[in-house]
């Protein structure tokens, strides 16, 4: 008997093993975006040693150590972060309870059955006929009576069996197990992801504030210049030198700067709000940047690969055809609902009108009740399910396609900032000194009498925005060289 069982768990494992795959052979989609990336023009030349940017740590890549230290903050308690770790779990244990559908789930079971039967039975005597001769008859008579009795049935069972097991001949099972395995590995693409973007928004909002921070300063430092100024116009007005235009002038320039103060004072608090909730909690007033200044806080790298394939290995991108190929499988699991369904139902135990003899000799019993279903008339259901499947698969490659084009337009965008913003740099660096110098030699000119003071005020205003204009464009730089790192997919390490 031994031997029939482990005969017919072989069969079951090799039947259900033999089985096919009824989902399209995948392939990547291509031609979505040209070979390489852009070159020439405003695009930067890379020079042929230059690193792999997708392979550089956050760590090795910002520099500052202040705020390396506000993103170890962020990564650790950002709740979009947690989000995308929960979902992964999710993912996970969804993905485990469907492979579990695969396996039989093997049960055990045990029962006892009493009753009670009761019986009748009769007993009596009969009586003696008389005798003659020749002819005659006789006659006897007798007494008999009728018992009833009572007897205890018991009855024991235990056994292990398999119920309803589907055997995955067509590979539906399988299918949906694949779908809900590469569904996981979207979900951890989307935590990498996410964790790539919370780097680099916490690198942006720390330098944006670095910005504004330096931004107040140079709106400070020009009101106290246009405050001198019109002071000094204001008095030589009230001795009758100076014309109330040029004092209602230097009024214009004193609370244009004076707003400007109250703005970026609330940009800044608006900024440390921002970084906060970036961060997932109150950042510690000593991880907090000061002015934006001239020195780098991350490396200042240009990519090595020009290839378009380094692409593929985004984060974004590689969600999206863990989500193509899941959309594949399940196409095989809606061919495969076609074919009938043939499961097993299996028991192997022990039954005995004794508990003291349930496991002895000659007690054994097993069972094996193979079936199948095949739906005749569903009313579309399961070819509707096909076409749904092949439609969502439809919508996938387009999905793919989009975030790899998104993926090259971002690095594309990047790099030409990047070919650019040292040149803008370089041109707004060398305005502002100009104007500030203008400025100087305006107003000594106007304290010997040679120019009007409204050249004064002229070159004061174009100082002024010309250094406003040259804080942005290093805000415009610091950021880029993030973004570059971003869109190529560096920051896990």
């Amino acid at each position: 008997m031994t031997i029939t069982i482990r005969t017919a768990a072989a069969l079951l494992a090799s039947v259900a093993l033999a089985g096919c795959n009824l989902a399209p052979d995948y392939a990547r989609p291509h031609g979505a975006i040209p070979a390489t990336l852009p070159q020439g023009g405003p695009y930067p030349a890379a020079p042929t040693d230059a690193p792999d940017v997708s392979k550089i740590g956050w760590k090795t890549f910002f520099t500052d150590p202040k705020l390396r230290d506000v993103i170890a903050l962020g990564l650790e308690n950002n709740r979009d972060l947690r989000l995308a770790a929960a979902n992964v779990l999710q993912a996970r244990a969804q993905y485990k309870v469907q492979r579990a559908d695969q396996l039989p789930t093997v049960n055990a079971n045990g029962s006892a059955y009493y009753a009670n039967a009761l019986g009748a039975s009769t007993s009596g005597a009969g009586g003696v006929g008389g005798v003659g001769t020749g002819t005659g008859t006789g006659t006897g008579t007798g007494t008999g009576a009728t018992t009833t009795s009572s007897s205890n049935l018991e009855f024991y069972s235990a056994n292990v069996g398999i119920s309803s097991f589907e055997l995955d001949l067509w590979g539906r099972l399988r299918n949906l197990s694949q779908a809900a395995l590469q569904q996981y590995f979207a979900t951890e693409e989307a935590q990498r992801s996410t964790r790539i973007s919370l780097i680099s928004e916490i690198a942006s909002a720390y330098l944006t504030l670095a910005s504004d921070q330096e931004l107040l300063a140079v709106s400070e430092e020009t009101l106290k210049s246009f405050d001198q100024s019109l002071q000094l116009t204001r008095a030589q007005f009230r001795i009758g030198t100076q014309s109330e235009l040029v004092v209602r002038q230097a009024e214009t320039n004193y609370e244009a700067a004076a707003n400007d103060i109250a703005t970026r004072r609330a940009l800044i608090a608006q900024d440390r709000n921002a970084l906060d909730l970036l961060v997932g909690t109150t950042t510690p007033a000593s991880l907090l940047p000061g002015t934006l200044g001239t020195v780098d806080r991350t490396l200042s790298v240009i990519p090595g690969n020009v290839e378009s394939t380094v692409l593929l290995r985004r984060p974004d991108v590689l969600q999206a055809e863990h989500q193509l190929i899941a959309q594949n499988a399940n196409i095989g699991a809606a061919r495969a609902a076609m074919f009938p369904t043939i499961s097993l139902t299996t028991s192997f135990g022990t039954v005995s009108s004794a508990l003291t003899g349930l496991f002895g000799n000659n007690t054994q019993s097993w069972s094996i009740a193979p079936g199948a279903t095949l739906p005749i008339f569903d009313f579309g259901r399961r070819k509707g399910n096909l076409e749904l499947a092949r439609a969502q698969e439809l919508g996938a490659v387009a999905t793919y396609e989009k975030t790899l084009q998104t993926a090259f337009r971002e690095v594309a965008d990047a790099l030409a900032t990047r070919g650019t913003i040292d040149a803008q740099l370089g041109a707004r660096t060398r305005r502002a000194e100009a104007a500030q110098v203008g400025a100087r030699l305006s107003d000594a000119r106007y304290r010997a009498g040679v120019d009007s003071f409204l050249t004064t005020l002229d070159a004061q205003r174009t100082s002024y925005s010309a250094r406003q204009d040259l804080v942005t464009t290093r805000l415009a730089r610091a950021t880029n060289l993030v973004t570059v790192y971003r869109v190529l997919g560096g920051g896990l390490n």
